[in-house]
């Protein structure tokens, strides 16, 4: 099932003429897309009854929308018509909702008691009428999403028996009736529990057509899983998993210009003229004719004489580097074969201009030119179709010289980041720990954060950063939905194993309808590595966004980012198959490198050493690989300095091995293994 479907009505005199007014109407936004709903549409009219009634009954008739929520218009004043405008249109009042609303409003302010609200449906379309301040817009939104009473009665109002909500509602403790022996409140933060009853929160969880694997976060601590239910597979399943599910991005077109680099092409390049268009010189020096023997001549200039006029005989024409030659001439003398011989004071003031030159040389025909064509003929291709704009300059420079103005390639992916984490402090901010100041503990800084955008934008991608995100399940789903709203990739970092607020994946499969692609790989680092998809409307069609949400280990978070989080990036670039991953050399290894069950990627720095052999016109090339030290996935310093991934393969089980053979439990001094480069090669 889809989210729900919201269109907003923000009715305002003023915010009519000035949207700026606006604030309300934001504010529904912004709470609405935290509870897993799509909004549709958003407008604003002033209070006028006609008006209201139109846009409402056009929402209404377009079956695009689910739930109608207007705002303002609600009170005694004299402009207040909202709702007379909607009464008439409702088919079957909701006076229970409008109870709910006016008693949460009530708890906070006497004053509520002059709203006048009204709620219904309007065919298959709930509608709420919702005061015009932001503050009773909260109130009141907290109140319809509390235990899931607002997308119960969505279900109920488009034909469905309401059963799902029911036994999701008693699978976590509660009753879709109201109960007087309970607290009607729960605070989110599931790693700090108040004792308010045992109650689901604001938000609903979205209904799914199979069964979710991840734990339910609004359970107690005590129903969490104590074995994952996500199978462990493959460096290689997994990773054929996100090429087979991340999907390239369409295209757009750009200037040509510095900032190309790093795009790749998305059409073939011709050439639309002949470059150079004429014959044009190759060197500083003199046009003339082949056919003219050495001696003096006079100089003209392109300030003396016009380049379609034909230079007259006893004459050369002074030409510089990539000038074109003048009528009458085809060929070039370089200043090294002439002498100077007098000078004179032109037009224009300057002191010894050149008058006569005196050749030492004949040229032979074309000598020192570039014939019209010689470099790029008219309808040459110049470059193709996933050709990469590299920042070395010369892919730009070929468009710039054959005269390409813009070009069409594939878009980059804006990537949104996030670290989750009371614990996690930020470094700039050492009081924004969730639980800083408790007994002492001042938390750990966010390193994946900074680390991971450094990456991100040295490879050349926008960066949204959502920053920390405490253990909250509101908190999680605002920060979610804002990334998947303006990104195109999320990347997360921690939450994602089996402690009791690890969200990333309930949230996912409960809350957003999304789909968990993979839980946890055989590698070392990084085996909660989770990849998923998460549908999003945009632009009247559905698209599944790639969520990587990587371990939070810091070491974990960059290895995993590198073999995982890259090749998709790629991938969504329009990078060609063959270069969706970052380049492997053959190394040798310089310390032991023990065996894990698992593939492990162990943090090297790679060197260059050229050895002469008996031939010393051919040397050989050899790079070594020195480990980095302790590998512990807690340990940045352990990529400190390293350029590569050493990828170590699985230690084979005792119950594997060939009898006759003995176990192999390391890479030794001198073994060649394969590697990933994630940095420049030094030389030693």
């Amino acid at each position: 099932m889809v989210s729900t479907r919201v269109a907003i009505l923000t009715v305002s005199d003023t915010a009519s003429t000035d949207a700026t007014a606006d604030k309300s109407g934001p504010t529904i936004r912004d709470i609405v897309s935290g509870h897993a709903c799509v909004v549709q549409s958003s407008t604003i009219v002033p209070d006028d009854k006609d008006k209201i009634a139109e846009v409402v009954k056009g929402w209404c008739a377009s079956g695009k929308v689910d739930w109608i929520i207007t705002t303002g218009g609600t009170g005694f004043g004299v402009r207040d018509v909202t709702p007379e405008a909607v009464g008439p249109l409702i088919e079957r009042p909701a006076p229970g909702l409008v109870h709910l609303m006016l008693a949460t409003s009530l708890k906070h302010t006497a004053m509520a008691a002059l709203s006048r609200p009204v709620a219904g449906t309007i065919g298959n379309t709930l509608i709420t009428t919702l005061p015009g301040s932001v503050r009773a817009v909260k109130e009141n939104l907290d109140a319809l999403f509390q235990s899931g009473v607002v997308f119960h009665a969505i279900e109920l109002v488009q034909g469905d028996s309401g059963k799902r909500v029911h036994t999701e509602l008693q699978a976590a403790g509660l009753s879709s009736a109201p109960s007087h022996s309970s607290h009607q409140h729960t605070h989110h933060h599931l790693g700090h529990h108040h004792d308010h009853g045992n109650h689901a929160g604001h938000y609903a969880p979205n209904p799914r057509s199979e069964a979710a694997l991840s734990h339910d976060p609004s359970a107690p601590v005590s129903a969490r899983h104590r074995k994952s239910p996500f199978p462990q597979i493959s460096l290689e399943n997994a990773l054929a998993i996100i090429k087979d599910k991340v999907e390239r991005l369409p295209t757009e077109t750009l200037p040509v210009g510095y900032k190309l680099g790093g795009y790749i092409l998305a059409e073939d390049v011709y050439a639309p003229q002949d470059v150079p268009s004429t014959a044009t010189t190759s060197v500083d020096g003199y046009a003339l004719r082949s056919t003219d023997p050495p001696g003096i001549y006079n100089v003209l200039t392109s300030q003396t004489h016009p380049l379609n006029d034909p230079v007259p005989t006893g004459s050369i024409y002074r030409i510089n580097t990539g000038g074109p030659l003048p009528k009458g001439t085809d060929t070039v003398i370089m200043v090294e074969d002439t002498q100077l011989v007098s000078t004179f004071k032109d037009g224009t003031g300057i002191e010894d201009e050149e008058k006569e030159v005196k050749t030492l040389v004949q040229v032979p025909p074309s000598d020192n030119v570039r014939a019209p064509g010689s470099d790029v003929r008219t309808g040459d291709l110049v470059m193709r179709t996933g050709d990469r704009v590299t920042r070395g300059g010369g892919e730009v420079g070929t468009l710039t010289f054959v005269g390409r103005k813009e070009v069409k390639v594939f878009k980059k992916p804006v990537v949104a980041m996030l670290s989750t984490g009371n614990e996690i402090v930020d470094l700039h901010n050492a009081g924004s720990s969730q639980t800083s100041g408790h007994d002492g503990w001042g938390g750990i800084y966010d390193t994946n954060r900074p680390s991971l955008r450094a990456v991100l934008e040295s490879l050349g991608y926008e960066v949204l950063d959502l920053g920390i995100v405490p253990d909250d399940i509101s908190a999680h789903l605002t920060a979610i939905n804002r990334g998947l709203a303006n990104a195109d990739l999320l990347l997360t970092t921690g939450g994602t194993s089996m402690g009791p607020t690890d969200l990333l994946k309930p949230l996912i499969e409960r809350y957003l309808n999304g789909t968990i692609h993979f839980g946890r790989v055989s590698v070392k680092p990084g085996k909660p590595t989770t990849f998923a998809s998460v549908p999003v409307s945009e632009g009247g069609r559905t698209i599944h966004k790639p969520v990587f949400a990587l371990p939070g280990n810091p070491a974990s978070a960059l290895v995993t980012f590198y073999v995982f989080v890259v090749p998709a990036l790629r991938q969504m670039g329009g990078w060609p198959e063959k270069m969706c991953h970052l380049p492997k050399v053959v190394v040798q290894v310089q310390n032991p490198l023990p065996l894990d069950p698992r593939v492990e990627f162990h943090r090297v720095v790679i060197q260059s050493n050229i050895s002469i052999g008996d031939a010393p016109a051919a040397p050989q090339i050899l790079l070594k690989a020195y480990s980095t030290g302790g590998q512990r996935s807690s340990r940045a310093a352990s990529l400190c300095e390293a350029n590569g991934l050493v990828v170590l393969p699985p230690l084979i089980p005792s119950d594997g091995q060939p009898h006759n053979e003995k176990r192999k439990t390391r890479l030794e001094v001198g073994e060649f293994a394969e590697a990933i480069l994630i940095g420049e090669i030094v030389t030693a």
